[in-house]
């Protein structure tokens, strides 16, 4: 397992990406998953830069490890904010127009319907929120 904290600020998101980046390129990871990677990471770290903390300021974790059997790769990040599963709340009704939608929930809708699984728990003060995606196959 290989982690990275850092201050939960939008401004800190490229060294969160190539934090992540690097383990899945040193697994020969598609352009695709890379990507499909990128956009739930990107999704995740926002959501704690705003709100986790807010109005202060706080540390996130990125923890990566890697799976075999099938080969995946699973992305953890802990924030010692408010507690808040987004897991919980209802997902969007993208059938509607989006004038009728309610407002947010679709960046993490997409987060659960790119990544094989998604998971949220609070433990010792802490949110941890895990991705997991299949690497090949």
């Amino acid at each position: 397992m290989k982690e990275f904290e850092t201050t939960a600020l939008k401004d800190n998101l490229p060294e969160v990406l190539t934090f992540v980046e690097e383990q899945l390129t040193a697994l020969g990871c598609s352009k695709k998953i890379i990507m499909q990677i990128d956009i739930a990471v990107e999704e995740i770290f926002v959501n704690i830069a705003s709100y986790a903390y807010d109005p202060q300021i706080g540390p996130a974790v990125i923890r990566t490890e890697i799976t075999e059997e099938p080969l995946s790769v699973i992305i953890s990040f802990v924030d010692s904010g408010r507690p808040y599963d987004p897991l919980a709340r209802p997902d969007p009704d993208v059938h509607l127009p989006a004038s009728e939608r309610r407002i947010g929930g679709l960046g993490i809708f997409m987060v659960k319907k790119s990544m094989d699984d998604v998971s949220y728990e609070y433990k010792d003060g802490q949110n941890i929120l895990t991705i997991k995606k299949q690497i090949d196959g």
